[in-house]
């Protein structure tokens, strides 16, 4: 194996190990906590999201 490859297979393992994936319920439920008035930055620091995970949650409002 090259050592490209290696180090491609070594970044593809890294980033499935940090990336989450948030059931429909999960989702609702930050939808609902949104339009209930909570800021954005407090359900990325309350939830542990990311800001542009968070922006695509609120495709659903």
């Amino acid at each position: 194996m090259s050592k490209v490859n290696l180090i491609l297979k070594t970044q593809e393992k890294v980033l499935r190990k940090n990336s989450r994936i948030f059931g429909v319920a999960y989702k609702w439920q930050m939808v609902k906590l949104y339009r209930q008035g909570k800021w954005r930055s407090e359900l990325v620091r309350e939830y542990d999201l990311t800001p542009s995970a968070l922006c695509r949650k609120k495709a659903y409002v």
